[in-house]
């Protein structure tokens, strides 16, 4: 089994590099497929760091699976309270 193989078993990152013309939504779309994918107890930022690693050197910095991955590895942003008794009162 090849290091790309433990990180992504079914190929589903590596084939998005050879989609022409791929676009930010199509490649969020894939990697939600791949994030939730991950074996239990993986850790999608590492795992997601780990193909920025492989991926950087073959691939044009500006392609959007490159992005949606570096993404993937910003903090969620705090979640705000929408709604409900307390926020009308």
């Amino acid at each position: 089994m090849t290091d790309e193989a433990v990180f992504d078993p079914k190929g589903l990152i590596h084939e998005s590099f050879a989609i022409e013309g791929i676009g930010a939504p199509e490649c969020r779309s894939i990697f939600l497929d791949w994030a939730l994918g991950l074996p239990a107890g993986y850790d999608v930022r590492v795992e997601a760091s780990k193909l920025i690693t492989h991926y950087r050197d073959h691939a044009p910095q500006t392609h959007p699976m490159l992005e949606t991955l570096r993404a993937a590895l910003q903090e969620p942003p705090t979640p705000k309270r929408k709604g409900g008794r307390r926020g009308r009162v």
